[in-house]
């Protein structure tokens, strides 16, 4: 059997697999197997034992680049606070405290509602103002308004 089509099936089989996982890992992995085909369809005479080694030159410097690109890049936190809802101010609805959590209620919709839970350092009464410090999973952490 050619190794040109043993590249290409390796490629397709890669592609695939990613596919099912989603996880960009795969990709290229399967794009540089694709890329050797190429080659070894474009060079016949090109040893096997290098058109591996090669292979795993591609594979290993194009994981590398996706990854230092995709930290520089880093995707938005779709559905997380990017901090524009810091300081914004509402009333104590339900007592908050250390050691219990309240509610908190916003004039208009933080993050697409009206009502948090709300987690505080210091205890704030029901109808006393406080602003949002900090978003921690589905609650905020607010402090009072001196």
């Amino acid at each position: 059997m050619d190794i040109m089509w043993v590249w290409f099936g390796l490629g397709l089989i890669l592609l695939c697999l990613e596919m099912l996982s989603g996880t960009l890992y795969l990709l290229w992995p399967g794009m540089a197997a694709l890329v050797m085909g190429l080659v070894s369809w474009s060079l016949p005479a090109f040893s096997t034992a290098w058109q591996i080694v090669v292979y795993a030159i591609f594979s290993v410097l194009a994981v590398l680049i996706w990854r230092k690109r995709e930290k520089s890049n880093p995707t938005p936190r779709v559905g997380q606070a990017q901090g524009e809802e810091i300081g914004r101010q509402g009333v104590i609805i339900a007592t908050v405290s250390p050691a219990q959590p309240g509610k908190i209620r916003f004039s208009q919709g933080v993050m697409g509602s009206k009502e948090w839970t709300a987690v505080a350092d210091v205890e704030i009464a029901i109808n006393q103002p406080a602003s949002i410090i900090t978003v921690e999973g589905n609650s905020l952490r607010v402090a009072p308004l001196a």
